[in-house]
């Protein structure tokens, strides 16, 4: 019998793991893809928003040699306090379901079966895609992730999005030779863009060296074109080898609602939590980190989630 399950191995699942062992708790971290299985797929060349000190955990150093570090950086320090303070963590082992018993929880892996006293629920927000659901997003140009470049080197590469991810991919792109044009639903690129990249991009606008299309949407996607609906309401047809659509991410409603957790009505969709001690409507049951705040995950970042850790474990231990 577990005191704690932990499902996530992001940093915020890491720390809350780290707060169980200083506690003397019986827990296990089960994460259904590698150490810290977001930032692994954030673009190869991506920085952090933070700056090291505030994604340290528990004080470990976390030493950089950039004032923002690198995503490499990041995956180093995050397998360095794993292995450094031998957390129990589970790879690649997905929670397939939870259910409530007399007085503890039953969870069900693609591995195994546990049972524990509690649940930490730390699986993020970078998941599940916000789909824009045209005709022709499930073709295979079509992602919603992006990583490297150089893969767009030549090609004809439509970014959909006007956020932080967005202007990055849009600006790389760009700058490894691709010929990039950016697809934008508002009338100019997010106010929440990094402060170092957002007049950058504005610039390579206004200069038509990337071209974009604002108060704009893709209305179908085929394999060499895309259509997009202009402001005046006229269809344009694009030109068109790649579509990297980077509309957000949401988190995963549909498990919170099978385990019981209430979520919001509202266009927040926010899952109630006690916010002194993380625990939800269900007993034993808490939130931990991104998945904190529903449709608005900019609240919430990885260097102000960490506080969940220690509060979700002293009530516990409590």
């Amino acid at each position: 019998m577990l005191d704690l399950l932990i499902i996530g191995g992001g940093p915020v699942g890491i720390a809350t793991a780290l707060e169980a062992k200083k506690k003397n708790l019986n827990y296990l971290v089960v994460e259904k893809g590698v150490l810290v299985n977001s930032i692994f797929h954030f673009p190869a060349y991506m920085r952090f928003f933070s700056t090291s000190e505030k994604l340290e955990i528990d004080n470990i150093p976390f030493t950089s040699t950039n004032p923002k570090p690198t995503r490499s950086e990041g995956l180093e320090y995050y397998r360095k306090v794993a292995s450094g303070n031998q957390l129990k963590i589970n790879l690649f082992e997905k929670v397939n379901s939870v259910e409530k018993q007399d007085g503890f929880y039953q969870i069900n892996t693609s591995k195994s079966t546990y049972q524990a006293k509690n649940i930490a629920i730390a699986t993020g927000f970078y998941g599940i895609p916000n789909l824009i659901n045209v005709p022709g997003e499930d073709l295979p140009k079509v992602t919603h992730y992006y990583n490297d470049p150089h893969y767009y080197y030549g090609q004809k590469t439509i970014v959909v999005g006007a956020s932080n991810s967005a202007a990055d991919a849009a600006l790389e792109i760009f700058r490894k030779g691709g010929d990039v044009t950016m697809v934008i639903r508002g009338e100019d690129i997010g106010e929440r863009v990094k402060y170092w990249v957002r007049p950058d991009i504005k610039n390579r606008i206004a200069e038509g060296s990337i071209k974009a299309y604002f108060n704009a949407n893709i209305t179908e996607i085929r394999t060499d074109e895309v259509d997009i609906k202009l402001k005046n309401g006229k269809i344009k047809s694009l030109e068109n080898d790649f579509v990297v659509a980077l509309t957000g991410y949401r988190p995963n409603y549909d498990f919170l609602r099978k385990v019981g957790v209430k979520i919001s009505q509202d266009e927040e969709r926010l899952p109630y939590f006690n916010p002194k001690t993380m625990e939800t409507n269900q007993k034993g049951i808490y939130l931990a980190g991104v998945i904190c705040a529903g449709e608005f995950t900019h609240n919430l970042l990885i260097e102000n989630s960490l506080i969940h850790a220690k509060k979700i474990v002293a009530n516990i231990a409590k």
